[in-house]
């Protein structure tokens, strides 16, 4: 249950930040909201993966690209299934983060990303909440395996 309870938690976060700014849109506000020196807020349309990667037009690659992420869903939901101990956490934060833009994806045939980070001129690819949910996961995932492995290691 609780598995359900994060990965909704995460989806439904997401979605409120995303329609949130989507409506100021549609009621005619400019999504470019300075923060502070190192964060704005712009709204992108994100029809790549993870962080604008292979961005690409709405189309047969594109449908491919929906339907390898639906899959990679349906796998992680397998390993979650399994999972045990923090890996459930792990698993549930990246799947409620991956579902959230999954939805996006096939809803508005992109991502809306508006989370804009720089230092100076340099700017950080803009993404949105379902990222840092799937980022902070996938860097959890490969802490919890280094540290299983460096525990190993000890021990031989």
């Amino acid at each position: 249950m609780k598995k359900i309870i994060i990965i909704l938690t995460i989806f439904f976060f997401d979605r409120l930040t995303k329609v949130y700014l989507l409506n100021l849109q549609e009621n005619g506000t400019d999504i470019d909201f300075y923060i502070n020196s190192f964060l704005n807020f712009y709204l992108v349309w994100n029809t790549g993966i993870g962080f604008g990667l292979a961005s690409m037009e709405t189309g047969i690659y594109y449908h491919i690209l929906t339907f390898i992420i639906l899959i990679i869903n349906i796998v992680l939901i397998y390993f979650l299934i399994k999972a045990k101990g923090v890996y459930i956490y792990l698993f549930s934060i990246i799947i409620g983060g991956s579902l959230g833009n999954l939805f996006d994806r096939i809803y508005y045939y992109a991502v809306p990303d508006f989370i804009d980070l720089h230092l100076g001129n340099y700017h950080w690819f803009i993404f949105n909440v379902a990222d840092i949910f799937i980022s902070a996961g996938i860097i959890g995932l490969i802490f919890v395996e280094l540290m299983k492995k460096e525990k190993i290691s000890e021990n031989d």
